[in-house]
């Protein structure tokens, strides 16, 4: 027996915040039917295509250690260097840099209320180091 993984949930302290932020780092988007407000303690984006999206959760305690689970995301239209920079503008913090001089490597970064997320190669990168 297997299950489908249905969405990844994100403890928030805003929700609304949170769901807005990441909005303009995937591109996804609010469901149609039911968009989020900044009063909601929920607050959903997915890709609209079926695939899991990103809930998230208020909760009344902010985070206080490292996460246990995190995402990797990789840029689809800058190289892995332009997309930490364009992260850095938007909010986000570097945590550790873990870039390697071949070019290799990823960036541990965290969004505006610190959770961890990964920054790697856009598959371009990828391809011209294979």
């Amino acid at each position: 027996m297997t299950v489908k993984i249905h969405n990844v949930t994100v403890d928030a302290r805003d929700a609304y915040a949170q769901s807005l932020w990441w909005t303009q780092v995937t591109g996804w988007q609010e469901a149609p039917d039911d968009p989020n407000e900044p009063e909601h303690t929920h607050c959903w984006i997915g890709p609209g295509d079926g695939s899991p999206g990103l809930l998230f959760i208020n909760v009344p305690e902010a985070k206080a250690v490292k996460n246990r689970m995190h995402l990797d995301v990789q840029p689809t239209d800058r190289n892995r260097d332009q997309e930490v920079e364009w992260l850095v503008g938007i909010g986000a913090s570097i945590v550790a840099d873990h870039r390697q001089p071949d070019g290799r490597g990823f960036v541990l970064m965290a969004d505006p209320e610190g959770n961890e997320f990964c920054v790697e190669r856009s598959q371009a990168e990828r391809a011209v180091s294979a």
